[in-house]
């Protein structure tokens, strides 16, 4: 059989058909990179008319991730998704669920161990890129955390999926983002996948800028007296 084998072409030719086959003419230059990539992860060419972007979405996050802050994901999926030599500084990658006192705090609270370990984790939320991709409950408690006064993550990827409370807290989250940069997709569609996606957007702008700006400071470098 005759088919594309090589990884490098494969992915440029991805992203070439998604640019091609999707409008991203209301988007800016970042906020269409990031499309770009959680068009690419779910193969639908239609949801990038739906994404949600807040107007600093893109600049926060890759500010917060050229400052070190680490990824907090509500899963392991979202977390294995996120490509680690695309992070600009090294940052740490938490899958929030195995925090070892989830499970206890779930049982206890009638709750998910999701939305369990973000309220053990909210104490290192701060500054920090939250991706969801999982569990509506972890966005619900997330929106809850910060209106009981937490220190504010950086950035908010919001693509629980499903269809009890996926829709209705990406909506919550929406109409109300309480000053939190955020990117989400309304309705039930969503997944780990994409919420990994859209990081690895974030990290891979902020990576090409650190490359570009360690260029220019070479250069100016050279030409010093």
């Amino acid at each position: 059989m005759i088919y594309e084998r090589d990884p490098e072409a494969i992915y440029r030719k991805s992203f070439e058909i998604v640019r091609a086959e999707s409008d991203l003419s209301r988007l800016s230059e970042d906020n269409a990179d990031i499309a770009v990539r959680i068009i690419h992860a779910c193969g639908m060419a239609e949801a990038g008319k739906s994404l949600i972007f807040s107007a600093d979405c893109a600049s926060a996050g890759r500010s917060a991730l050229e400052a070190g802050a680490a990824v907090v994901c509500d899963s392991r999926m979202v977390a294995g998704g996120v490509s680690r030599d695309l992070l600009p500084a090294g940052n740490p990658v938490v899958a929030a669920i195995e925090d070892p006192g989830a499970a206890r705090l779930a049982a206890e609270t009638g709750t998910t161990r999701s939305a369990a370990a973000f309220e053990l984790l909210k104490r290192e939320l701060e500054g920090a890129i939250v991706a969801i991709g999982n569990a509506p409950t972890a966005l619900f408690k997330l929106l809850e955390l910060i209106d009981s006064g937490i220190p504010r993550p950086a950035l908010v990827v919001a693509m629980p999926v499903g269809f009890v409370g996926a829709a209705e807290s990406k909506a919550e989250l929406a109409s109300d983002p309480r000053g939190l940069p955020f990117v989400t997709l309304p309705g039930r569609l969503g997944g780990s996948a994409m919420a990994a996606a859209a990081v690895n957007a974030i990290s891979a702008s902020a990576s090409r800028k650190k490359a570009e700006s360690d260029v220019a400071n070479v250069r100016n470098g050279s030409h010093s007296p």
